[in-house]
């Protein structure tokens, strides 16, 4: 849930807020008469984890032609 404050709310309380949004982790938005014109939150890093982005993106997956590690050891014995 965000918190909204005026302008000259935030510029008297701006470093109680920062810590709000550091410890509760909610956004803070400034508003200007009443119209939202900034929102302060906490920083989110945009590095994805590799493994995250690859979990989705296998469409199809067929094996065919692709040797059974099983029988392709037996090879080698």
């Amino acid at each position: 849930m965000e918190k909204r404050v005026s302008k000259a709310a935030f510029k008297a309380r701006a470093c109680e807020l920062f810590r709000q949004v550091e410890m509760l982790g909610e956004s803070v938005v400034v508003t200007d008469r009443g119209h939202p014109t900034v929102e302060i939150r906490p920083y989110r890093s945009k590095r994805r984890d590799p493994l995250q982005v690859l979990r989705a993106s296998i469409v199809r997956f067929s094996a065919n032609g692709v040797p059974d590690p099983v029988s392709d050891r037996q090879d080698y014995i």
